[in-house]
């Protein structure tokens, strides 16, 4: 991976030459502050004023000559529609061709504009993270709040792409008129299908995403996803991407992902009343949720590891583990044995590929596709968890076949053995192994007419505004040539070790993780207590437990839409974060059996309270630790996703095992023996929140 100042250099458009940033000057004077400081020559405040200045007028620069090519190009439009109206009377075909490929020669010259802007909107958030790391300051933060809401902004020309639209707008307009050869004008207005009926504006409109700074409801999904990728991968590896992507093993992935989660949840309804006919007390229900965790833990690393090498044999395995697990779990039933049903669910958690799943999606999904990727990810993780206990009210039934019980203990462990074993078929039948790393690419045209290799392909789904806690994410990793250029073949290196891995947690991503534990937890210990606590307190029936599962399963999306779509535009990430705790602190507390008889409306109430908060606390807090991370942790076997797995698996653990252990308390002091560990939790991780940004602003 080049530094950025080469990258700058190679992909500059000659004739634009003197319109770029000066990402080489700016450089200097930030390391000619550094020194001044140092000696005493300077002051802070002096330093943050002349660079603020120099900034403004590189800003204002590009932000004139981008204005000076949107007139061209509009005046160059308006040229090409007399032409049009003056062709509608005639019927050349040459000169219609003719017309066509000079709005497409329009297309393509607007499309070289946006990879200008691409450059240079890297460049500005390079040098403020630069500026940033060298001074320990958050200057970043000041300069873009104090720019990106003013009235005049210059700021915003650059990531807002005003203009654009009209320009597209005209194009494709003009481009769908032409495609009719009977003279019959088809408005795109009247058919939004034919909005985009040119490969030039589908690029077009792929580059205006990348540029674009808001967050929408695919964007959420996506960081909720935890997918990593680097900050700006090369054209080489997204072409890598582009031959790795097979549809049909993207989609085998996801429905992987989709029946683990449903075999993760069809068993909580009916686990107490499992473990009672096999002669335990109903609360052994936590240890038989909890032991599939336990094995996670470890199938995680493995799974991990192993997906550096293959992703076809690591899905193999895992659903024949998943196989075998599911059967021992139904057989249990009529082999009256607890050690069998656990190491059946052991069995289950040892299949856990997950850290497969997130890796394809990483390496082996095109950058513009990713997105769509990571939130299919989400949304069959969401529609798993609320199709599990919905399944398992279905399994009303007690029948015999040959000595083998089928009833709503063990039909969960029979049918989730069965979708296996069809998965085990397709799996085998329809995936395609993606090609390694180490095959050699073959330079293609890419369609600026400039060689893939110096395309600039730039992920603008992260935001300009970085976290104050970047500045912090690659002091142990960033090193520094001669001349000042970032390393990035040393800083990009995957860490080889759990341990080397701890080593680059700052001390606000180990609070994300530590926010990620506690919502887990408190998730853990709602869901897998639910059939015993409804049980004793409202006598509720398998069937009542599923639903009351299953609904609570389905505010997944809906509640993602709403802080994707409206939440997250209205209020920064961190004010949504601290009053997601809090409102999951409010959930624990109506939760808890104090004085008064225990009612389900109360119960319902804590119930979604905790519930919805924890979701919408999750996908925000995914979302800000996949940008404060460090970016060795973005690939390799020890990476951010596996992390932050361990960190939920291992809450889920502690939890199932706290349901356990309070089990001997009895049940009717078992909610609010396990409410209060979730009570002391999340308070933890709401001072530890506090004072973590307190001390970073």
């Amino acid at each position: 991976m080049v530094a950025f100042g080469k990258k700058l250099r190679q992909n500059q458009i000659e004739e634009w030459q003197r319109y770029y940033i000066n990402y080489k000057l700016l450089k200097k004077k930030v390391n000619r502050y550094s020194q001044q400081i140092q000696v005493g020559a300077e002051n802070q405040q002096n330093v943050l004023k002349d660079f603020s200045i120099m900034l403004d007028n590189q800003i204002e620069r590009i932000v004139m000559f981008m204005l000076e090519q949107k007139g061209l190009l509009a005046s160059r439009l308006s040229i090409l529609g007399e032409q049009h109206g003056a062709l509608l009377e005639q019927s050349d075909e040459s000169k219609i061709s003719e017309l066509r490929e000079a709005y497409r020669a329009v297309g393509q010259d607007l499309l070289r504009l946006l990879f200008f802007v691409e450059i240079n909107a890297m460049g500005l958030r390079k040098i403020l993270k630069k500026f940033d790391k060298r001074f320990d300051h958050r200057f970043t933060d000041y300069y873009v709040k104090t720019r990106a809401n003013h009235p005049y902004s210059q700021l915003r020309q650059v990531f807002k792409h005003v203009g654009v639209g009209a320009v597209v707008g005209a194009i494709s307009r003009h481009l769908a008129d032409l495609q009719d050869q009977e003279g019959n004008h088809i408005s795109i207005y009247d058919q939004p299908a034919l909005s985009h009926p040119d490969p030039v504006i589908d690029s077009i409109k792929a580059a205006v995403n990348r540029l674009s700074n808001s967050t929408n409801f695919l964007e959420f999904l996506g960081k909720h996803a935890f997918t990593f990728q680097d900050e700006s991968p090369t054209p080489s590896e997204d072409h890598l991407a582009e031959q790795r992507y097979h549809f049909m093993s993207l989609l085998l992935n996801l429905v992987n992902t989709f029946l683990y989660m449903v075999n993760t949840y069809i068993i909580v309804p009916t686990a107490d009343n499992y473990s009672r006919h096999l002669g335990a007390a109903a609360t052994v229900c936590g240890v038989i949720i909890g032991s599939m965790a336990v094995a996670q833990v470890f199938s995680s690393v493995y799974f991990s590891a192993w997906s550096n090498r293959s992703y076809l044999r690591p899905l193999v395995f895992s659903s024949v583990v998943l196989l075998i697990g599911n059967i021992l779990y139904a057989l249990a039933y009529d082999l009256n044995s607890i050690p069998v049903l656990l190491i059946g669910r052991l069995f289950c958690g040892l299949g856990s590929a997950r850290a497969v799943n997130r890796r394809y999606i990483s390496d082996c999904v095109p950058l513009k596709l990713r997105l769509k990727a990571s939130a299919g990810f989400v949304s069959a993780s969401a529609l798993g968890m609320a199709c599990g206990p919905a399944l398992a009210c279905l399994f009303q039934t007690d029948f015999k076949i040959h000595k083998l019980t089928f009833n709503q203990d063990t039909l969960p462990g029979w049918v989730m053995a069965l979708s296996w074993l069809v998965y085990l078929l397709w799996l085998w039948i329809s995936f395609r192994e993606p090609p390694r790393e180490n095959n050699k690419l073959v330079p293609q045209e890419s369609y600026t007419g400039l060689p893939v290799q110096d395309a600039v392909e730039i992920d603008f789904t992260q935001p300009l505004l970085l976290n104050s806690e970047a500045k912090f994410q690659d002091n142990n990793v960033d090193q520094e040539f001669d001349d000042g250029e970032e390393n990035y073949d040393e800083s990009h290196k995957p860490v080889t070790s759990i341990v080397s891995a701890y080593r680059l947690l700052t001390p606000s991503v180990k609070v994300q993780l530590f926010v990620y534990f506690m919502l887990k937890y408190a998730m853990e210990i709602l869901v897998a207590e639910s059939s015993v606590v409804t049980g004793h307190y409202f006598i509720w029936s398998t069937t009542s437990v599923a639903v009351f599962l299953a609904c609570l399963g389905l505010t997944v999306l809906p509640v993602n839409v709403i802080v994707g779509n409206y939440i997250s535009n209205m209020f920064e990430e961190r004010q949504v974060l601290l009053a997601s705790e809090i409102m999951v602190l409010i959930g624990i507390l109506l939760s808890f059996q104090v004085l008064i008889p225990y009612t389900v409306p109360q119960y319902v109430s804590a119930a979604l309270v905790t519930f919805v908060s924890a979701e919408v606390l999750e996908g925000v807090n995914l979302s800000l630790l996949s940008r404060v991370i460090s970016s060795r942790l973005s690939r390799g076997t020890y990476n951010g996703g596996l992390l932050s797995t361990e960190a939920g698996t291992l809450a889920r653990v502690i939890a199932d095992g706290t349901i356990s252990l309070s089990g001997y308390l009895g049940e009717s002091r078992l909610l609010n023996a396990t409410l209060l560990p979730s009570l002391f939790i999340c308070l933890s991780s709401i001072i530890a929140t506090c004072f973590t940004y307190n001390s970073l602003y």
